[in-house]
Order: structure tokens, then sequence, then C-alpha cells
């Protein structure tokens, strides 16, 4: 067998995997769907029980759902409040978004694209508005991934459900919280319950924050190599001693940063929580303000409507999140500068970004049209992502939007490295053809777009 046979078998292996794993899937999920029904009976004997019960204290009126979870809980080895919580579950699955129920019995979805869509419309009371809402994402659904199908979810809540944006997180934001989750070893997990903007503002400052103290160690080592370097042992418990390169003794006053980037922006946040400001600040002398000076920078897209206050919605943190109108204007009112993006009135697709230089265009064009990295399933923003030329640019391929498209580190080297093509179709949507011939359409994300609200502007 020549190479080119060997390559064309393990290819169609590859497709024989695939098609027995879609078949494996298939099948899982009509048991899925076959399970909610099953505990959204079980479910509804609770309910009818309850009814039976004249007090009106909660407490007894709960407990023949307690009661059945506790049996069906340690007939599965589970826990039974986690055993309560898939009941009432399976109960809104089946009762409020029975296509999803369907379509996950016939083997169109699974049952992470399920929980999706009753995560995102779980709040949409009124049935003709959720009937809509579950019609238009399960037709996404079916298409893509669990995790897109999440973001599409959250977008057409918005807008379906009545109730809009700004009423829906002036009630959530009440419910902000800290909690720690113990773990093993002497672990535990500190969570922060709060808006979207100020969680991705918090990460990315100490995501900025460490990559200053890991360029910093990386010139000091630098320098290092030459002659022992004077330092302050930035860092604390978390770095290791430094040696001479000249000798190989230890370098006494020379100390080097051996965290990673996660362990860095764990330890900063630390700091800043029990401290008000990093403990130890190694750019003092480096970088103006030093560590304090950093702030956080998101990215928001925000529909001009919003920002004038004829609509309550539409602005998102990265394509992946919906933001509040009054967050959203206020963000925009500091903003050092705006991209002014142009989308097709009917399908929401980008079509042009305003800016003058031409290379800087093109970027931001491609940050705007495709939000996040163009493999199927791939959501790393596209800040984060390489812009490569659909046909390479050695072979003649050329520095145009028709042409490139954003891709991050991973997939852009599968795309090089592999059997793995792409050609680029009109609308700026992508064919991808795997190894084993199958071909997957990547359509750029639409933007949102909402009807003007019948209230009068705010200014």
């Amino acid at each position: 067998m020549d190479h080119e046979e060997r390559d064309r078998a393990e290819a169609q292996s590859a497709g024989a995997f695939a098609d027995e794993l879609r078949a494996i899937h298939a099948d899982e999920a009509a048991l899925q769907a076959r399970k909610l029904r099953l505990l959204a009976r079980a479910f509804e004997l609770a309910e009818t029980q309850k009814a039976r019960i004249p007090s009106m204290r909660s407490r007894e009126r709960d407990m023949p759902l307690r009661s059945l979870a506790a049996e069906l809980g340690l007939a599965v080895r589970m826990n039974d409040r986690t055993m309560q919580s898939h009941l009432w579950d399976a109960h809104r699955l089946v009762t409020d978004f029975p296509a999803t129920v369907d379509a996950l019995g016939s083997g169109d979805i699974s049952r992470a694209h399920a929980s999706a869509i009753l995560d995102a419309g779980a709040d949409i009371d009124d049935a003709s508005a959720r009937g809509a809402y579950e019609q238009a994402v399960l037709d996404h659904a079916r298409g893509t991934t669990a995790a897109r199908t999440r973001s599409f979810a959250q977008q057409q809540a918005d807008i379906h459900n009545p109730r809009t944006l700004q009423e829906r997180h002036d009630s959530a934001v009440q419910g902000r919280r800290i909690w720690v989750t113990d773990l093993a070893d002497g672990m535990s997990q500190l969570n922060l319950l709060t808006s979207t903007a100020l969680a991705h503002g918090i990460l990315d400052r100490t995501t900025r924050q460490a990559k200053l103290i890991k360029r910093l160690d990386a010139a000091a080592r630098r320098d290092s190599m030459s002659a022992p370097v004077e330092g302050d042992g930035a860092g604390g418990d978390h770095v290791a001693r430094g040696e001479d390169a000249s000798t190989g003794a230890a370098a006494d006053d020379t100390w080097f940063d051996q965290r990673t980037i996660d362990q860095t922006r764990a330890d900063l946040v630390i700091d800043l929580l029990l401290t008000g400001s990093p403990a130890i600040d190694p750019t003092l002398d480096a970088s103006p303000g030093g560590l304090g000076a950093i702030r956080a920078m998101v990215q928001v897209t925000v529909p001009v409507t919003t920002l004038t206050g004829v609509t309550t919605g539409g602005a998102e943190l990265d394509g992946r999140a919906p933001v509040d109108a009054e967050t959203a204007r206020r963000l925009a009112g500091d903003a050092p500068g705006w991209d002014r993006v142009m989308t097709d009135p009917v399908t929401g697709i980008v079509l042009t970004v305003d800016r003058y230089q031409p290379s800087a265009e093109q970027k931001r064009f491609l940050h705007a049209r495709d939000q996040h990295c163009r493999f199927p399933g791939c959501r790393r923003p596209a800040r984060s992502c390489d812009h490569d030329h659909t046909q390479d640019f050695a072979l003649g391929g050329p520095t145009e939007i028709c042409n490139l498209a954003c891709f991050c580190k991973r997939h852009h080297t599968l795309k090089h490295n592999t059997d793995w093509t792409v050609r680029q179709l009109p609308g700026g949507t992508l064919e991808w053809t795997s190894p084993a011939g199958a071909h997957y359409l990547e359509d750029p994300p639409a933007r949102v777009v909402f009807v003007p609200s019948a209230d009068p502007p705010p200014f």
C-alpha cells in the first residue's frame, strides 16, 4: 500500500468513526428524551399529591416532591437535592418546551442543546413568545454546537421576551453574591456572581497585569545571562531563585517568577481583594503607575438605537454575552474611540466598518463580522485570533476581506498542517472540508436587530 492509498484508507476510517459516533449520539439523545418524560411524569405525581394537602405551610407542601426526589435519587445513587433539580428541569422542558424534547428524542439535538434552550428561555412567561423563541433557537441548534446554541439562545430570548433586558438585568443584579465551594487537597473555589461587564473587566485587567509581570520577568532573565540583576523578590512565595549565568551558582539578589499566567492572575486577584492593590509590584519602575495603573478593557457592540434610547437591547460583550442598555451607554460614554459597524437591515450581517487606514480597517471589519474563530463550534474571541488568508498569500491569495477570516491558533494550525481545507463563499460564509470528505458550512454570526420601543428616549 503506497502513501496515497494509506492516507485514503485512514480518511475513510475517520469518516466511519464519525458515522458511528453520530449514531451513538442519536441513541443517547433518544434515551435522554425518554428520561426527561419519565421525570416529568414523576414531577406531576408529586404535584398531584401536593394538591391533596390542605395545609398551606410550604414545608408540608414540599414533602411529596422531596420524598419522590429521595426515592428516585437513591435508585440511581444521586443526591436527592440534585434529583429534585432534575425533576424540575424535566417538568419545565416537557411542559414549556415540548418541541425541544421532540427534537432531542429524534437525535436532532443533544441534551446540552436542550439545557441551553431551557436556561435562556426559562424567563419567558408568555406562551406565544416562548413558542416563537423555541422554534427560532431549534432551527439554529440543529446545525451547530451546544455552546453556540447557548449564545444564540440568549440573543433570541432578548428578542422574544416581553420583559426588556434592562428590566431583567435590574432584577438579576439584585442576586449578586460571593461564595466558596470547598474542594479536595486543601483547596477552595471562590465564586463571584456579578454583571457581565464587571466580570470580564476583572478578567481582562488581571490578565494584562499578569502578562506585564511575565514580560518584565523575561527581560530580567535575559539580563541575568550576562550579569547578576538587582531584584526585590517580586512574587513572594511564588518565585524561584535565579543562577549566575557565568558560574552556575545561586545569585543571592536575583529572583525569577516561575508562575504560569493562570497562577499569576489568581495571585493578583487575591492580593487585590485582601490588600486593595498587588502586595508586590515589580513594575513600578518599569511601567508608569505599575500594576495599579492597568485598567480593564472590554469590547462592547452597541446598536445606535440603544445609544440614543430608541431601543433597550442589542448590546453585546465580545459577541458572547448580552449587556444591559444602561451599562452599554455608560461604557460607550467612557470609551476612547468607537468603530461604526454597518449591517444589512434584514440579515444583520456586517457589511463594512468605516475607518480610513486600509489594513486597520480590514482587521476591524473582520472582528466585527466574525466575532469569534470561524472554525465550526469554536468561540475564541476574534480579537484573540489570527487573520488568516483563505487562499495562501504565498500562492497568490489577495489581502482582501473576501479572502480573510479570523482563526484561533489551534484552528489556524489545523488548516495549515492537516488535510482540513476551507474555502470562502459569498457573504463571508466558510466551507470547511474534513479529511474524510465531510462538508461543514460556517456562516458569519448575524447581529441582533431590535424593533424600536414605545418609551421615549432618556435624553
